[in-house]
């Protein structure tokens, strides 16, 4: 297992067999540095973890397929919805799914757009950065200012679900295990469990089949309301970080994708996995000594 990081530093770098450090995605030269990584190490696979760099992975992915190297990354286009809030509200809505009502802020201001609270967040944002409530005119108008690239939506009551959904090298969907958030830190799942709920299964499935998305892990985000409304709110064309509890509640999604990459047939279900799995996470040290 090959590992490639902006710092030396990354404790998940210390678990690979052999490690890069790369520039910034942001840098120029960063997709030339990888694929020169790639073909200087012979790589066969590529599984992209976060979202910087998924639009690059998408453009490299045709080329680098050639060269016998498949990347678990879905179509550009594809990326560039589930990138652009604006662009994944306009998808789902024209596909039949719930999901907020979306607006600028200068509409909100104007008024006619329902009730405060609401929530405003960039339409490129990543990991809830820039992410705010405005309970009244006041707020909003301070937060749109201060958010870059600024959406308004609707605010959702309700219990916060992310789904882990498994797409093959087909565009089927295989698996869908929906993780209940219980508390979250700094944007990232701190604790959760596994809930069976087939309508989250079944409206998951739908929407990664609907939008094409794949090869790969593809996290969705949702509410389930108290009327029993299942609202989508965010779709991440990657693995997302509370993926250890799928593959806990034995959904084992990482060697269910080498054996569907080495053309082999694993017997997956859609519920295929344990029901009231809970993770509570807490930080771990990483020693290193040089």
């Amino acid at each position: 297992m090959i590992g490639a990081d902006s710092t030396g530093d990354s404790a998940a770098l210390q678990c690979c067999d052999r490690r890069y450090v790369v520039r910034r995605v942001s840098e120029p030269g960063y997709a030339r540095q990888m694929r020169a990584i790639i073909r200087r190490e012979g790589v066969d696979l590529v599984a992209p973890t976060v979202d910087l760099d998924l639009a690059m992975w998408a453009r490299e992915r045709e080329r680098l397929g050639r060269e016998g190297c498949t990347v678990l990354v879905s179509r550009p286009e594809v990326v560039a919805i589930c990138q652009d809030k604006r662009r994944s509200c306009r998808f789902l809505r024209e596909h039949g799914f719930d999901t907020p009502a979306t607006f600028t802020p200068e509409e909100a201001l104007r008024g006619g757009r329902g009730g405060y609270p609401y929530f405003l967040k960039p339409w490129d944002g990543h990991a809830s950065r820039g992410a705010y409530v405005a309970r009244n005119r006041e707020e909003l108008r301070f937060y749109a200012r201060r958010v870059p690239n600024c959406i308004v939506q609707e605010f959702i009551k309700g219990q916060e679900h992310t789904v882990d959904v498994l797409a093959d090298f087909e565009g089927r969907v295989r698996c869908a295990v929906p993780r209940r958030r219980l508390e979250t830190r700094a944007g990232e799942v701190s604790k959760a469990v596994t809930v069976k709920h087939p309508r989250i299964m079944a409206r998951a499935k739908a929407l990664v089949e609907a939008l094409g998305a794949g090869p790969g892990v593809i996290t969705i985000q949702c509410f389930l309301t108290a009327e029993g409304r299942i609202v989508f709110i965010e779709i991440n064309p990657r693995f997302g970080g509370g993926a250890p509890l799928a593959m806990a509640a034995g959904a084992d999604l990482p060697r269910w994708l080498l054996q569907m990459w080495l053309g082999q047939r694993p017997r997956i279900r859609l519920d295929g996995w344990r029901d009231g799995v809970k993770m509570l996470r807490y930080d771990e040290a990483v020693w290193v000594e040089k």
